[in-house]
């Protein structure tokens, strides 16, 4: 078993640089690559990070199916992912070979081939805290897993048991939750404050992520990646709501989020001396974003604490709209998109930092 636990890893790996995609929105379907795939196919779970579109079937505002989301999208058009272009689930995808986008596992029309070579079940606005997606009205992580197991049966009927049995165990997984638990339940649901302290919710998290990774093996998944949550509070909303007058860096969202990765990483040591035959990967990427965001200019920015859209302060999801006022001129200037997810150049730049490091430890 391979174990590492090092900073930035998969969420960078996640957005590594490429260039001159050309992919259909319906169905995705991939590109033919002149060079075999470093693994057969790509799985995610999780939230808004790597929403390719799960939202747009499912009665919540927590939605991006408009202008401007996907101005700078290969189509130039709006899919339901949460940025002006691609995610990092696009740009792994790409980089291991498998295909130029990777599609969102509902709504959209699969073809066996876009089975074969992996979705996304991820969900803008939920957790691992099960209050987050009852709140957001999007699927749960454990109702991802529940997807999950009925893709698994569709990809059966497609290649049968035996061969199905091997691609689910070489190919890839990542799971990135925990920022909507911190910012959108624990510091908005006022019973959910008095009920839990810092530590008490961060164990409250790393109860379901533990949960979360343990039933994902079960299910087959042994290459496996699960990142560790953001400096939440320093995401240009969180600055608006709860960082006072000057809009610092809310230090009660970042102490809860050092928490709980603190605390994920040594999860991720117990569960794989469990799972011999598991490469299971903690991605700490505290970091490295907080320096992005602290100094914009040495990774190529001006702006850091306003997103691009509108205002730049509140704007994401429905309050980033067609009859939204003001967009940025230059949004490679700025390493926030709205006011909770970053540009597609921002992932660019962080999978430039990580991506030759990476890949032998999965593939």
């Amino acid at each position: 078993m391979k174990l590492l636990t090092a900073s930035l890893a998969f969420f960078l790996l996640l957005c590594s640089i490429q260039h001159g995609c050309h992919a259909r929105t319906k169905g995705q379907s991939v590109r033919k690559t002149a060079t075999k795939p470093l693994a057969p196919a790509l799985i995610t779970f999780g939230d808004s990070i790597i929403d390719p579109g799960n939202n747009n079937v499912q009665s919540t505002i927590i939605k991006c199916n408009f202008p401007p989301y996907g101005r700078d999208f290969v189509t130039h058009r709006p899919t339901g992912r949460f940025c002006n272009g691609r995610i990092p689930t696009d740009f792994i995808a790409s980089k291991l070979g498998i295909k130029d986008l990777l599609p969102a596992y509902l709504g959209t029309n699969l073809t066996n081939q876009d089975l074969l070579t992996g979705v996304s079940f991820a969900c803008g606005g939920t957790g691992f805290d099960l209050l987050t997606a009852q709140v957001a009205g999007v699927l749960s992580m454990p109702e991802q897993l529940q997807k999950f197991k009925e893709y698994q049966g569709k990809v059966r009927t497609i290649i049968g048991e035996k061969k199905a049995a091997e691609l689910f165990s070489q190919s890839v997984y990542g799971i990135i939750a925990g920022s909507d638990d911190v910012a959108n339940t624990y510091f908005t649901t006022p019973f959910r404050i008095a009920q839990y302290d810092y530590s008490s919710y961060a164990n409250l998290m790393l109860k379901g992520a533990s949960s979360f990774v343990e039933q994902l093996i079960q299910l087959g998944a042994r290459k496996i990646a699960i990142v560790g949550v953001p400096p939440i509070g320093c995401v240009p909303s969180q600055r608006t709501l709860a960082g006072g007058i000057l809009r610092d860096c809310a230090s009660g969202h970042n102490a809860v989020a050092r928490l709980y990765n603190s605390r994920l990483a040594k999860e991720v040591e117990k569960i794989s001396k469990k799972h011999q035959n598991v490469t299971l990967i903690y991605a700490d990427i505290y970091d490295f974003l907080y320096d992005m965001i602290a100094h914009p200019t040495k990774y190529g920015f001006e702006v850091s604490n306003v997103g691009c859209c509108g205002t730049g302060l509140l704007e994401v999801s429905v309050l980033c709209n067609p009859l939204t006022p003001t967009i940025c001129g230059n949004v490679s200037n700025h390493v926030f998109w709205d006011s909770y997810h970053p540009t597609e150049k921002a992932y660019s730049i962080l999978a430039e930092y990580i991506t030759q490091k990476l890949i032998p430890y999965l593939v």
